[in-house]
């Protein structure tokens, strides 16, 4: 009996993530990624990471409840811009953000109206 519900959770589980695995995810159709990528090796985004959280720096992506949504990690690379001073332009904020949503936190899109 306990293999059987055991069976049965696994399959739920599975069926649920390919579901979330097909999902439309969220993006910024103006994002330049190439650009984005770019902007984050020439501004060493992973190093300062790293500096802050240890290893190589991705544990700073998805803290607890911090950032949920796209517009707080959009908001997230401007406010490095800003603390930083490193003058980005809001082009290149949105860039950015779209790497990481591609790369890191996988939003979904909004359902439509």
């Amino acid at each position: 009996m306990l293999l059987r519900t055991l069976a049965a959770v696994s399959i739920a589980v599975a069926a649920a993530t390919h579901a979330v695995a097909q999902m439309p995810l969220h993006s910024w159709p103006d994002a330049d990624l190439a650009l984005g990528e770019r902007l984050m090796r020439e501004h060493q985004c992973a190093a300062c990471h790293a500096r802050k959280v240890g290893g190589d720096g991705s544990a700073i992506y998805r803290p607890a409840g911090r950032i949920n949504t796209p517009g707080l990690l959009r908001g997230m690379v401007d406010y490095c811009s800003t603390e930083l001073n490193l003058g980005l332009f809001p082009e290149e904020v949105t860039s950015v953000a779209g790497v990481l949503q591609r790369d890191h936190y996988r939003f979904p899109a909004a359902p439509a109206k």
